[in-house]
C-alpha cells in the first residue's frame, strides 16, 4: 500500500494538519474490513476549493490492462501495481466521521441511488464543461438570481487584469518595439492588439485610456493607428465590453469566437498581432487529466452524477422523480434556462424556477473517477496536431503524478501562435502550475468558480509546446499584486 500525502506543506506552519486525525481513521477501516491492501493507493488531497466535485472520501478503480501478459510482465520487472485509490479530501476529512465513510464508501453503501447524468469518458468530454458553457452564454440569468456579478467570485472580488501597472507595463513594451521599427522604417501603417476574454471590458478600458495618455505624451500617433480587438465567447460580456469601452469605439471591434480556436476568427490576423492578451482563460478550458501510477500511464475517466440525497431533494423541487433528471438537466443544457419552461412545464413553471433548478443542480454535481490504461501516448492526441507523446517528458519525470492535459488551453495557445507579429507577444495572467512537481504537492482542480469550472494550467506542457514550435515562453509571479496564485506566462518568437 502506498500513502500519497500530497499537501505536505500543510503538516508545519499556524494551522499544522494533524497527520494522524487525518489519516489514521482511514487506516483503521482499512484494517477493520481485512482488505488487500496491498495494491491500494491512499491519496490525500487538500482540496482548497469549497464548492467542488469530490465527496470528502472516493474510491477510483484502477482498471488492468486489457493485456494481462504485460501486466505480469510489468509486475516480474518490480513495477508496482494498483487495484484501486482511496482520495481523501484532508480539509474537510474533519468534519465527518472519517473512519465510518472510509468504510462505508469501501463497501459501496452510497452507490445506490446515485442519478448518472452521463456515461464514463475523457474529463474533458463531461457535461460539466456543457454547464460551463451554459453559464456564460446564460449569464445575465445567473447573476440577476445570485445578486452578484462573476467577477465577485474572483478571490478579491475581481480580476488582476484590472491593474493599471500592469497595463502601463504592457503599453511601454510596445513602444519600445514600435519606435525600433518606425525608426528602421518597418512598422505596419495598422496596429493591431487582441484581448481574448475581455469579461465586463473593464480590462480593455483601461488598457485603452492608458495607451491613449501616454501616446498623448509622447506624440507618436500610435492610438491613431491602434486595432483593439475584443474577443469573447459570450455575447452578452461582448455587449457589456463594448458598453464599457465606449469612449474609445473607433478603435474597437469585438469578435465571437471559440477560445479554443481563435484563429478560426481572426485568421486576417495572421502574423500581425503585436499583443495577444489573455487573462483568467485558459483555467476555465476543458481539460482532461492523465496520471503515471507504478511507472505506468492512465487516463483519468469521469462520470456525472447526483448523490442520493441530493437527487431525491432536487427532484422534489421541481415535482419530478430522481431518474427524471438527467432527461432534465439534458434539456437544460441544450435550450437553455430560458426554454426550459417550455419544454418541460409540468416541472418548470418559468424561466426564475429554472434558474433555481440550474444552480441547484450544479452545486450538487459530482464526477465519479477511474484510471484507464493508456495504450501509448503516441496515440493520445492532446490537441489539433499536439500528440501525446509531448507529456512524455513531464509524466515520467519521477514519482506517481496526477496532471492536466490542459487540453482546450494547449488548442488555443498553439492555434494562438501563428498571429502572432515577428516582433509580437502573447501574454496570459492565470493559475499556472511551473513545476511537474507542484502537481505533486497540491491540488489544482477541478473546482467551482460561481457557475464556471477553474483548473489550474500546465504549464510545463505549455512551455514544452511553445518551444517545439520556436518560441520562447517564460512564467513569473504577477508584479502588480503579492501574496496570490496568479503567473504572468510570456511567449514571442523565438531567436
Amino acid at each position: 500500500m502506498l500513502i500519497d500525502f500530497r499537501p505536505s506543506g500543510r503538516l508545519r506552519g499556524k494551522n499544522p494538519v494533524d497527520f494522524d486525525s487525518a489519516v489514521g481513521p482511514v487506516l483503521n477501516a482499512l484494517a477493520a474490513g481485512r482488505r488487500d491492501v496491498s495494491r491500494m493507493r491512499v491519496a490525500c488531497d487538500w482540496v482548497q476549493y469549497r464548492e467542488n466535485f469530490r465527496d470528502i472520501v472516493d474510491v477510483r478503480p484502477v482498471l488492468p490492462r486489457p493485456d494481462s501478459a504485460e501486466s505480469q510482465a510489468g509486475q516480474a520487472a518490480g513495477a508496482p501495481g494498483y487495484d484501486v485509490e482511496l482520495a481523501v479530501d484532508v480539509r474537510r476529512s474533519g468534519t465527518v466521521a472519517l473512519g465510518d465513510l472510509t468504510a462505508a464508501r469501501l463497501a459501496g453503501d452510497d452507490l445506490d441511488g446515485r442519478v448518472y447524468l452521463e456515461d464514463w469518458g475523457l474529463a474533458g468530454q463531461s457535461c460539466i464543461w456543457d454547464f460551463n458553457a451554459l453559464y456564460w452564454s446564460a449569464l445575465e440569468l445567473w447573476e440577476k438570481a445570485s445578486g452578484r456579478g462573476y467577477e465577485q467570485a474572483l478571490p478579491g472580488g475581481e480580476s488582476d487584469a484590472r491593474n493599471r501597472g500592469a497595463a502601463r507595463e504592457l503599453i511601454s513594451g510596445l513602444f519600445t518595439v514600435w519606435d525600433r521599427l518606425a525608426a528602421a522604417g518597418a512598422l505596419p501603417e495598422e496596429l493591431y492588439v487582441a484581448e481574448l476574454g475581455v469579461g465586463n471590458g473593464s480590462q480593455a478600458k483601461i488598457f485603452l485610456d492608458e495607451f491613449r495618455d501616454l501616446d498623448q505624451t509622447g506624440e507618436r500617433g500610435y492610438y491613431r493607428r491602434l486595432h483593439y480587438l475584443m474577443c469573447d465567447y459570450s455575447q452578452y460580456v461582448l455587449d457589456l465590453a463594448r458598453e464599457t469601452v465606449v469612449a474609445h469605439a473607433g478603435h474597437v471591434s469585438s469578435v465571437a469566437l471559440d477560445a479554443t480556436r481563435p484563429s478560426h476568427s481572426l485568421g486576417f490576423l495572421r502574423g500581425k498581432t503585436f499583443l495577444l492578451y489573455i487573462s483568467n482563460v485558459y483555467d476555465n478550458l476543458p481539460t482532461d487529466e492523465v496520471a503515471q501510477l507504478g511507472g505506468r500511464p492512465y487516463s483519468v475517466q469521469t462520470r456525472a452524477y447526483f448523490p442520493p440525497g441530493a437527487a431525491t431533494e432536487l427532484a422534489a423541487s421541481v415535482s419530478a422523480e430522481p431518474e427524471e433528471l438527467p432527461g432534465l438537466v439534458r434539456r437544460l443544457l441544450r435550450l437553455g434556462p430560458a426554454l426550459l419552461a417550455d419544454s418541460a412545464p409540468e416541472h418548470i413553471g418559468d424561466t426564475d424556477t429554472a434558474v433555481r433548478f440550474w444552480q441547484e443542480a450544479w452545486s450538487a454535481l459530482r464526477l465519479e473517477e477511474r484510471y484507464v490504461p493508456l495504450a501509448g501516448l503516441d496515440l493520445y492526441s492532446l490537441a489539433p496536431g499536439v500528440s501525446g507523446e509531448e507529456l512524455r517528458p513531464l509524466l515520467e519525470s519521477g514519482a506517481d503524478v496526477r496532471m492536466h492535459v490542459s487540453s482546450g488551453a494547449v488548442a488555443s495557445f498553439v492555434d494562438s501562435l501563428p498571429l502572432l507579429h515577428p516582433f509580437g507577444r502573447l501574454v496570459c495572467h492565470d493559475l499556472f502550475v511551473t513545476k511537474v512537481q507542484d502537481y505533486r504537492v497540491g491540488f489544482r482542480g477541478p473546482g467551482k468558480y460561481d457557475g464556471s469550472v477553474v483548473n489550474w494550467v500546465n504549464g510545463p506542457l505549455l512551455a514544452h509546446a511553445g518551444r517545439r514550435r520556436g518560441f520562447d515562453v517564460r512564467f513569473e509571479p504577477f508584479r502588480h499584486r503579492s501574496g496570490g496564485n496568479i503567473m504572468t506566462m510570456t511567449t514571442q518568437p523565438g531567436d
